[in-house]
C-alpha cells in the first residue's frame, strides 16, 4: 500500500508539468510574462497627432495603440495597465477639446459616443482632451470584459493589473479639470473592484500574507502562492507616486485593501515593486526578485525603441528576472515600422530565468 500510494503521487506530479518541474512546485513569482503599457489606449487620429507634434515633437511618445484588451488576452498577455480617472458626477470627460481643434481645422474626426462618459464612477483614458480615445471607457466595463475573460478561461496564468491613477491633466483654457486622489477616492476605487470581482477570484494582500506577521515578512520567509493556487485569478497592483501610496496603505493594518501597494521595499506592506528602468536597475531588480518580490518593469517605453529596433533594454529586463515585462509592441503590426515585436520567441509567458535554471521549464 505504501508502495502505490507513493506511485500515485508520482504520477500526480508527472502528469502536472505545467506546475512543477523536476519534483518541484512551482509559485507565482516564478514566472516572467508579457504584458501592455496603457492597455485600453486606442491611437489619436493623425489630424490630431500632427496637431500636437507641430507644438511639441517630444510628443511622440504619445503616438501608439493597442488592440482591445480581451484579444490581447486571447493573444496570450497576462499583464495589463489601466489608467483611472474620478468622475464622480459623470461627464467630465465626456467633451474632450480634441474634438473642437480638429472641427476648427475643418478635419472631420472619427465617431466618438459619449453617452457612456455621462455615467459618474471612474473613468479609463491617458490624457484628457487629446490622448481619450480608449477600448474601455470606464473602469468598470474594463474590468467587465477582463472578469467575463477569466471566468471563460479558467486555467490561465494569474493576470496581473497595475493601476495607474490620475491626478492630473493639461492646464489649459477650456480642458477638463482632474480630481485629484486622495483617500475617499482611493476608498472608492476599492470599491469598483470589490463591485466586479468577488475576493475569491483575486490574489490579494491578505491572502498572500496568510498567517505571517506583515505581508513583507510572508514573501520573504514563506513565498507567493503555487501556480495552481493562482490560476484564473486576478491580482492589482497599485502604481502610484510615494505620498500616494502610503496613504493607500495608512491604517490598513488588516490588509483589507485588493491592491497591493508599490511601496518601499523595506515598508511591511512591500510584495510588488514597480521598477521601470532595466537597464540602469537591472541588478537591483535581480536582487529584489532573489529576495521574493515580484517586479513590473518596461521593455519599451515613449516609442523611442520601436523607432529604432533597440531590443537592450527588453533584453535586460530578461535577465534581470522581472515577472512583469510591458510593452507597447507585442505584435510587429503596432510599432511604427511593422517591424519591432516584444515576445519571448513568439510566446509571452516563460519561466523566470532568475529563479527557474533547470531545462524543460514551460508554461501555458
Amino acid at each position: 500500500m505504501k508502495y502505490l500510494y507513493k506511485n500515485v503521487i508520482a504520477i500526480i506530479i508527472f502528469c502536472s508539468p505545467l506546475a512543477v518541474l523536476h519534483g518541484q512546485v512551482l509559485k507565482m513569482n516564478e514566472t516572467q510574462v508579457i504584458g501592455s503599457h496603457n492597455s485600453y489606449k486606442i491611437g489619436i487620429e493623425k489630424p490630431l497627432m500632427d496637431i500636437i507634434l507641430s507644438e511639441r515633437a517630444e510628443t511622440v511618445g504619445l503616438d501608439y495603440t493597442h488592440i482591445p484588451i480581451v484579444q490581447q488576452l486571447d493573444l496570450g498577455l497576462r499583464s495589463l495597465e489601466i489608467d483611472v480617472l474620478y468622475d464622480p458626477d459623470g461627464g467630465r470627460f465626456s467633451k474632450p477639446k480634441g474634438l473642437d481643434i480638429l472641427k476648427a481645422q475643418g478635419v472631420e474626426a472619427r465617431p466618438y459616443d459619449a453617452t457612456v462618459m455621462q455615467h459618474p464612477g471612474f473613468k479609463v483614458l491617458h490624457v484628457p482632451d487629446i490622448d481619450f480615445r480608449t477600448h474601455c471607457a470606464t473602469f468598470k466595463i474594463c474590468l467587465t470584459l477582463i472578469r467575463d475573460w477569466s471566468k471563460s478561461h479558467a486555467d490561465h496564468l494569474p493576470i496581473i493589473i497595475t493601476i495607474n491613477p490620475k491626478s492630473s491633466g493639461l492646464d489649459k483654457p477650456g480642458f477638463a479639470e482632474v480630481i485629484p486622489f486622495d483617500k475617499a477616492v482611493l476608498d472608492a476605487l476599492d470599491a469598483e473592484i470589490f463591485e466586479i470581482f468577488n475576493p475569491t477570484e483575486l490574489v490579494t494582500p491578505k491572502q498572500v500574507k496568510g498567517k505571517a506577521t506583515t505581508l513583507r515578512q510572508a514573501i520573504v520567509k514563506n513565498g507567493w502562492p503555487t501556480l495552481d493556487q493562482v490560476r484564473g485569478k486576478i491580482l492589482f497592483v497599485l502604481d502610484a507616486g510615494k505620498e500616494l501610496t502610503e496613504l493607500y496603505i495608512s491604517g490598513d493594518e488588516a490588509y483589507a485593501r485588493p491592491m497591493f501597494a508599490n511601496a518601499d521595499s523595506n515598508n511591511h506592506h512591500a510584495a510588488f515593486l514597480i521598477m521601470n528602468d532595466p537597464v540602469k536597475q537591472e541588478k537591483n531588480i535581480a536582487e529584489k526578485v532573489k529576495l521574493g518580490f515580484m517586479v513590473r518593469t518596461r521593455s519599451d517605453a515613449d516609442t523611442r525603441e520601436a523607432r529604432t529596433g533597440d531590443r537592450s533594454r527588453f533584453e535586460a529586463a530578461i535577465r534581470s528576472g522581472a515577472q512583469v515585462i510591458s510593452t507597447d509592441y507585442y505584435q510587429k503590426s503596432l510599432s511604427p515600422n511593422k517591424d519591432f515585436e516584444i515576445s519571448f520567441d513568439g510566446a509571452y509567458s516563460q519561466c523566470n530565468p532568475v529563479l527557474v535554471t533547470a531545462s524543460g521549464c514551460q508554461l501555458k
